[in-house]
């Protein structure tokens, strides 16, 4: 099924909805798909949410997975600009752990040069890796201390600013740091979590703040307010700004939309059960290889979490979850799995769940 109204239309009415939309990607890679399928299938999917009217399309960083392909979002988000006219891209998020403050805003810093006035940097403090990673990353000596997280955030909002940083030495003197010669302007910065820790950060800060519901799911309305609550303007002066991410599947019908879940459902188990990772698998495939019960009760409580259905279902029920939690956006992650002999280059379920979703939200606003 595709929405058959024009571009132009699409993006007035999405962007006129509520609650505005965007899209998380962590280009997954499924059973028989190369990661270059992979990721052309996901600049596809970036191309439509810009001309579906979407507001922005961040990619995630995760390392070592063999069903996600986005283990370095600045190199994506170049990619997607050069693909895109209107969206804002970014970062949801940038691993702080994993990096040097000073190269996260040079690479920043270049793509708001690149991408003018449509960058954003979302910043996280987990590492998005398994324990060997993480020590093959300090192997590098590219890891940050995690303890260090507020200090190399602020480091990061001094460095991409057009006035750049002052470092201080002991003997007095100072060096000025820039993350590029002559800034215009600067990356959005927000902070992403699932704990108190990054919501109370986030308002002391008086950062926008992204609660991430697609894998936590636990604690969303604490975080929240305890963010408002404590919510600090900085020089800015604009007030407290969240969103929330979640688990979506729109299809032409409820059956089809729980089929296209099951991939992603079992890769969710695999994860909790300490399972061997694998590609995601196919519809065909996950329905033909049972779990037992354990991993089918996990399935099943993670199902309860997501946004499975028609689009005309999707949609209302994103509509009552934004209204519910006072947020002033919902970004999609489209977990739609495909089914045998859907082409390995194409987003294929995943640009129909934006497509359904966004046709909804024009008829909605209309």
């Amino acid at each position: 099924m595709r929405n058959t109204a024009s571009p132009a239309d699409v993006v007035l009415e999405v962007n006129d909805a509520i609650p505005s939309l965007s899209v998380l990607d962590l280009v997954p890679v499924r059973a028989g798909q190369s990661s270059a399928q992979a990721v052309a299938a996901s600049l596809d999917l970036v191309e439509r949410a810009d001309r579906l009217g979407y507001r922005r399309y961040w990619f995630a960083e995760h390392h070592n997975m063999p069903a996600v392909a986005s283990t370095t979002p600045p190199v994506l988000i170049a990619a997607a600009a050069a693909r895109t006219a209107r969206i804002r891209v970014g970062s949801g998020g940038v691993m702080l752990p994993n990096h040097s403050p000073l190269i996260v805003a040079e690479q920043f810093a270049a793509l708001e040069a690149l991408a003018p006035g449509r960058i954003d940097l979302g910043i996280g403090r987990a590492p998005g890796s398994d324990p060997v990673i993480t020590q093959l990353l300090h192997r590098s000596g590219a890891t940050s201390d995690v303890s260090r997280f507020p200090d190399h955030v602020t480091d990061i909002l001094a460095l991409t600013s057009p006035d750049g940083a002052t470092v201080r030495f002991t003997s007095g003197t100072e060096y000025q740091v820039k993350a590029t010669p002559v800034a215009s302007g600067m990356p959005q910065v927000w902070l992403l979590g699932s704990s108190d820790y990054s919501a109370q950060l986030a308002a002391s800060y008086g950062l926008p703040y992204v609660f991430a519901n697609h894998f936590a799911g636990e604690g969303l309305e604490h975080a929240l307010r305890l963010y408002r609550d404590q919510f600090q303007p900085n020089q800015s002066g604009d007030g407290p700004r969240t969103f929330v991410t979640a688990n979506v599947v729109a299809a032409p019908t409820a059956e089809e939309a729980e089929e296209r879940a099951l991939p992603q459902l079992r890769m969710m188990a695999r994860l909790r059960t300490n399972r061997p990772l694998v590609p995601l698998e196919t519809v065909e495939q996950a329905k033909a290889d049972p779990f037992d019960a354990m991993a089918e009760s996990i399935m099943a409580s993670s199902r309860q979490k997501w946004f499975v259905g028609t689009g005309d279902d999707v949609r209302a029920q994103l509509t009552e979850f934004a209204a519910r939690y006072d947020v002033d956006e919902i970004m999609l992650s489209p977990v739609a799995g495909a089914y045998d002999g859907e082409a390995l280059d194409a987003a294929g379920g995943r640009a129909q769940t934006l497509e359904l979703v966004a046709g909804v939200a024009a008829s909605v606003a209309a």
